[in-house]
């Protein structure tokens, strides 16, 4: 399987859009999605105008491969255009970090991944302010721009960087006690960026021994898991199971929980987790 060529137009992609996000940057209005259950969730113009041009490029030119996209234009549903779910499917998130980018904040990312039978094959995450490219394609390696891309391989230590998700209420709507005691330490540094896939590729950098999100869609997953796993990188549900392959039949915005470490730290931080719910 060779996806170059592939990975080059997700990466021109991308950027395309990320300079449609950019030019929108400080000037938008923050909407509401009516799809999401229990509590409304930002959107905005910038998102779905994002949206539009990946999903036009991607029909454009591979129009027999399906798409999953966070947004759509009505704000009614996500975009869930899958004919084969074990096919070749495309995942879109054409804003990672809204919240960030409605209130100035230059921490948000434009994210495309490709899965082949439910695995992420491709994956890029598109730092927009800082023009910051993270990418990887199975079998190619882990890239930010022309450099490529480690996740570390010692264990958890004293200063070790672990990113936590910025929304830590569980399903049961409380803050689990793991992330209680992380906060309220200061061995590990604890580092809160709000967009998941940045905070996740952090590890496939090298910068971070682990990322954890737990409120996470399969939008904020798919792309940096491709490029985490490309780095050498472990990527779990909280329980330490495998999220993939994923399985796309019916998938309507079910949430995905995942922990992103690098290959030592991994085990000590799903212990973690188990232990302290």
């Amino acid at each position: 399987m060779n996806l170059s060529h592939d990975l080059q137009f997700a990466i021109s992609l991308a950027r395309d859009a990320g300079n449609v996000v950019l030019e929108q940057y400080g000037k938008v209005e923050r909407l509401t999605k009516t799809h999401v259950a229990a509590k409304e969730e930002a959107v905005t113009e910038a998102d779905r105008a994002s949206q539009r041009l990946i999903m036009a490029g991607l029909r454009d030119r591979f129009p027999d491969d399906g798409i999953i996209g966070e947004e759509s234009d009505s704000g009614e549903s996500i975009t869930f255009d899958v004919r084969l779910p074990k096919g070749r499917n495309w995942v879109i998130d054409p804003i990672d970090g809204t919240n960030n980018f409605i209130s100035g904040l230059g921490m948000f990312c434009v994210c495309i991944a490709l899965l082949d039978a439910g695995n992420p094959v491709l994956g890029v995450v598109y730092d927009v302010t800082r023009d910051l490219t993270y990418s990887a394609a199975k079998g190619m390696g882990a890239w930010l721009g022309s450099k490529e891309l480690h996740a570390v391989t010692t264990p958890v230590g004293e200063s070790s960087m672990v990113m936590m998700t910025s929304n830590l209420i569980d399903k049961a709507g409380r803050c689990p006690q793991w992330a209680c005691r992380w906060l309220g330490q200061t061995v590990m540094k604890t580092r809160i960026l709000g967009s998941a896939a940045l905070e996740a590729v952090q590890v496939a950098a090298g910068v971070a021994h682990g990322a954890v999100t737990v409120n996470g869609k399969l939008w904020d997953v798919a792309a940096p898991a491709a490029i985490v796993f490309e780095a050498g990188g472990k990527l779990t549900d909280l329980q330490g199971r495998q999220i993939f392959p994923y399985e796309l039949r019916g998938y309507a915005g079910a949430k995905v929980p995942f922990l992103a470490a690098g290959p030592a730290a991994h085990e000590t931080l799903i212990r973690e987790i188990r232990s302290h719910r």
